[in-house]
């Protein structure tokens, strides 16, 4: 069962009860890892942990990481930590980056999962009475599934659409009157244009965007599209899928569900970095099939513990900043393609892709967009330290993504032009 409409007491404790849980269940988690032996159960005994009771609160950035490449070692099942009869579903990564990472869950996984799906909603203003419009899809992909079964804990009314089919989503948008979007935020302004191409009227209230890293000026776009809250959701499969953190309505971060999930922000050297500073997010999680200690998840971000006054005590982390592997190198300057979006929606449309053209010695930064206006070239070399090139293109050039994330980087090294007319 999800808890009561509105912030739970999980997410309203103090600081000092959630530390005491926190305590008990990474202890838990360490006799855990310690009994199932495999690499986690090795680093821990390397460490000279034998087991819970060894480990303090204050002694997790003391523990050894776990990283991707362990998942990528393992494949399929050498991180499971129960036995095969108890797994009920396989999830995994999008494999956008190359083969998928599978992930199992135990039928208790799936409950956690929903709650903190529910949980996310609940932040987005839902509740018993809202219908969710859930235009992630479905699949190997966590998105459109964990939606669902959060929107079915909550006893919301879910309508699972999946992604494509812009036209039947919004004639369903139209007739469902649904209060709550959820899906890519690059899928939310194909969305937004096709129901103001089509004159048709929302009655969306909230949309809880993620999968993708999206900026502030995304965020205003959004909202003039479509008339809600848009709201970032964060997740990986890994951890256990969206319901991981998500911005309330004060849209000043996103709540991290930390009774379940134990976050830290980390520096290139993998110390702690100071409270507000970016740094790579790390999560210990709690789930039975595959549980994880210090993941190491490749995603910047900051974290806060101010107080929010939506009520909820939870840490807050600032919306996904760029990936460690995502950082463009060019000429020496690094360049995070959010930074890039920041200035382009200021000027341009939010359709867009940046271009690393590495055919000559020093590789060029193109970024090719549609209806830019004037100064953007000027501004996007001064916010980057790097001169770029601006290529305007014809209206519909750049490619609407309907299923799936949108492509917004790549790499020209020979041969066709990525995009008609470069």
């Amino acid at each position: 069962m999800v808890e009561a409409y509105g912030p739970g007491p999980a997410e309203t404790m103090s600081r000092d009860e959630r530390a005491a849980l926190q305590r008990t269940r990474l202890r838990e988690l360490i006799d855990r890892l310690v009994r199932a032996g495999g690499v986690q159960g090795e680093r821990l005994r390397a460490a000279g942990v034998t087991g819970g009771e060894d480990v303090a609160l204050a002694d997790l950035p003391k523990l050894p990481f776990t990283t991707k490449q362990d998942l990528w070692d393992s494949y399929p099942h050498g991180m499971l930590a129960v036995p095969m009869r108890d797994v009920v579903v396989v999830h995994g990564s999008s494999g956008s980056r190359g083969r998928p990472t599978l992930v199992p869950y135990t039928r208790g996984d799936l409950e956690l999962w929903a709650a903190m799906c529910a949980r996310s909603l609940v932040c987005a203003g839902a509740g018993p009475d809202s219908v969710v419009h859930n235009a992630y899809g479905y699949g190997l992909f966590t998105g459109g599934l964990g939606i669902h079964q959060g929107a079915i804990a909550l006893g919301a009314t879910v309508v699972p659409m999946s992604g494509g089919m812009t036209e039947r989503q919004i004639r369903l948008l139209a007739d469902l009157r649904p209060d709550i979007l959820t899906c890519t935020p690059s899928y939310a302004v194909r969305l937004g244009e096709a129901a103001r191409e089509a004159g048709v009227e929302l009655n969306l209230k909230a949309g809880l965007f993620g999968s993708e890293p999206w900026s502030e000026e995304l965020r205003g776009t959004i909202e003039d599209l479509l008339g809600l809250a848009a709201l970032d959701i964060y997740g990986l499969s890994e951890v256990i899928g969206p319901g991981v953190a998500t911005e309330c309505l004060e849209r000043d971060g996103l709540h991290v569900n930390e009774d379940h999930f134990l976050v830290e922000a980390i520096g290139e050297d993998g110390s702690p970095v100071p409270e507000g500073t970016p740094g790579e997010l790390v999560f210990t999680t709690t789930r039975e099939a595959m549980p994880l200690l210090r993941y190491r998840t490749g995603d910047i971000a900051s974290l806060t513990t101010a107080p929010c006054p939506c009520g909820r005590t939870l840490v807050r982390m600032s919306k996904v900043l760029g990936r460690r592997d995502d950082m463009l190198v060019v000429r020496g300057v690094n360049v995070y393609p959010r930074e890039i979006e920041a200035v382009l929606l200021r000027h341009a449309s939010p359709h867009y892709q940046v271009i690393v053209d590495r055919r000559a010695t020093m590789p060029r930064l193109i970024v090719a967009c549609e209806e830019a206006g004037p100064g953007l070239e000027q501004e996007l070399s001064a916010e980057l330290g790097l001169s770029c090139e601006v290529r305007v293109l014809p209206a519909g050039t750049v490619p609407r993504v309907e299923i799936g994330k949108a492509v917004r980087v790549v790499t020209w090294e020979s041969g066709e032009a990525p995009l008609p007319g470069l």
